[in-house]
């Protein structure tokens, strides 16, 4: 879709997906503890959802919690727990005050009780929106999806619901925990990083990459507009070798 930013006409991307990094040295350099830069930084995916919308994205996919994450200290582990408990229950009214669906990929059964119950609340209350189509990876890691995908696929082989020769690529992406979700156009990475870190690696096959150094809760409207300046500039040829 073509639309006209701060008097430019660029081409916006449907879906973007962010990794968000950086949370931690942005409260470092404020002689803050790391939970802070977390909070800061929760803050502003708020901000972003309601920007991107603005913008003409479609679809904001972000990168909150990995399956990696659990290796952090219990009360770093604790206090991002507290905060997704509060960012829910918060997000219940956002989506019906700013027209946004969400939903949670990842591994729910790996979160407590209480967590699961109150990402099954937001998904059911906000499934009939029509505004941004908001997806949060949370215990989310992208070689845990595709095992559970594979395991869930072989039953269905297994209870001959599906012929093993029928196997597509289009019938494996139904089992993921994208499905109905269109890949990214647009991955963006803050905090100076260029890896994947295990997100999407099936889903962003032919996805453009856009590397920052701004951390995480300094990221805005300008800096999204960059990414999408970037986007811009890039020649998309599917297929070339």
């Amino acid at each position: 879709m073509l639309k006209e930013i701060d008097g430019q006409m660029l081409e916006i991307p449907q879906h973007v997906a962010i990794i968000l990094d950086g949370n931690g040295r942005w409260a470092k350099k404020r002689f803050m503890p790391r939970n802070y830069g977390h909070t800061q930084g929760s803050r502003n995916v708020e901000e972003m959802c309601e920007v991107a919308w603005n913008l003409g994205i479609k679809y904001l996919t972000v990168y909150a919690f990995s399956t990696e994450n659990w290796k952090r200290p219990e009360s770093e582990i604790e206090a991002l727990m507290k905060l997704l408990r509060n960012y829910l229950k918060d997000c219940i009214k956002r989506t019906t005050k700013n027209n946004m669906r969400v939903r949670v990929i990842g591994d729910k059964a790996g979160l407590r009780e209480d967590i699961r119950e109150s990402i099954i609340n937001l998904e059911e209350v906000s499934k009939v929106n029509t505004g941004l189509n908001f997806t949060i990876a949370i215990n989310y890691g992208s070689r845990d999806e595709m095992i559970r995908a594979m395991v869930e696929l072989a039953k269905d082989i297994g209870n001959h619901k599906i012929n093993a020769d029928a196997i597509t690529e289009e019938l494996f992406a139904g089992y993921l925990d994208t499905t109905d979700i269109p890949e990214p156009d647009l991955l963006i990475r803050t905090s100076g990083e260029q890896r994947l870190s295990n997100f999407l690696l099936w889903q962003l096959a032919y996805t453009e990459f856009y590397f920052t150094d701004v951390l995480w809760p300094d990221f805005k409207r300008r800096d999204l507009i960059k990414a999408i300046e970037y986007y811009n500039g890039r020649e998309r040829r599917f297929g070339a070798v």
